[in-house]
């Protein structure tokens, strides 16, 4: 992080704050419309079949869903407005949602009127870094966790 905030600082002014939030508009706002355009799978997963991907290798060859099993779903449903299915369906995929709505909405304001918002959330956010990191990893594998049981509880695993 400490590498990307000295980048960040290095390049900050209007150019390079708005190609950088160009290319996260752009990368965002094509997740976020995807998920709009996909129809959740009513199984609470497996809706990335729609985009041609295949089924899960990891559920297919344990029986068990994958650490990121039902995000995709949940993406779509956020984008459906169902909120409570989301969250119900994989709520770690409530934290991705937030974070890829965030980062949408942060790189608009940068593009229409840069005022450095990535130099000063790296700089508010680099103290907590590891703390940050930590709890993404315990929220991953809670969600995951999860997700199994809900598998069981539906009789889907």
């Amino acid at each position: 992080m400490r590498q990307y905030l000295t980048l960040v600082r290095a390049n900050t002014g209007p150019i390079a704050t708005r190609v950088l939030s160009g290319v996260l508009a752009v990368g965002t706002g094509a997740i976020l419309g995807i998920a709009r355009w996909l129809t959740p799978s009513p199984l609470g997963h497996g809706t990335h079949t729609q985009l041609g991907l295949g089924q899960c290798t990891f559920l297919t060859l344990t029986g068990y869903p994958c650490p990121m099993c039902g995000m995709t779903t949940t993406f779509a449903l956020f984008a459906h407005f169902r909120w409570i299915s989301a969250f119900l369906n994989q709520p770690f995929g409530t934290v991705l949602f937030a974070m890829t709505v965030g980062c949408f909405a942060i790189s608009l304001a940068e593009l229409v009127q840069p005022k450095d918002r990535w130099a000063r959330l790296v700089a508010v956010l680099e103290p907590y870094e590891s703390t940050l990191a930590s709890l993404f990893l315990v929220g991953m594998g809670l969600g995951w966790l999860y997700k199994i049981a809900l598998f069981k509880l539906l009789g889907q695993g």
